[in-house]
């Protein structure tokens, strides 16, 4: 009697389902004021013991240094977004977002400046915007840079 061997179904790839991670409750409402609060806090951090306190010790690196620093965490984020990996995104996009905050400190740049900026363009084209520079736009050779 010859013996039937049953083949096993191909594998289905399957995409994994996104998780998120459980959130404790905010102490504070979460609103984009966090990032202005979040200055705040490193503004007064410019004065404390570099040895207990990260921001006080990136700042007294001087502004290259944290400049380096906000850009590594920013080459992690873009890791993390073009790998499609969502909850490591979030976590870099908030280290981005932290170092840029050290960063502006250290610049002497108050968020109130930045968010003018970003009232002044809102509403306008990219390209007018870019224009309005008075910058020359110079063509170069074609890459693969998303414009």
């Amino acid at each position: 009697m010859a013996k039937t061997v049953k083949k096993k179904p191909a594998a289905v790839a399957r995409k994994p389902k996104k998780r998120l991670r459980a959130l404790a409750p905010p102490l504070l409402p979460i609103s984009p004021h966090v990032l202005d609060r979040l200055w705040s806090v490193v503004q007064n951090r410019k004065t404390a013991d570099p040895a207990v306190s990260h921001s006080a010790r990136l700042l007294s690196r001087g502004t290259a240094k944290v400049a380096q620093k906000f850009g590594e965490e920013a080459v992690e984020c873009l890791i993390e977004g073009v790998a499609g990996n969502h909850d490591a995104l979030v976590a870099e996009s908030a280290d981005v977002l932290y170092h840029l905050l050290v960063l502006w400190v250290s610049a002497d740049v108050s968020p109130d400046e930045v968010w003018g900026e970003l009232t002044r363009r809102e509403g306008i084209s990219g390209i007018a915007e870019k224009a309005s520079r008075g910058r020359p736009v110079i063509p170069g050779p074609r890459t693969s840079k998303i414009p």
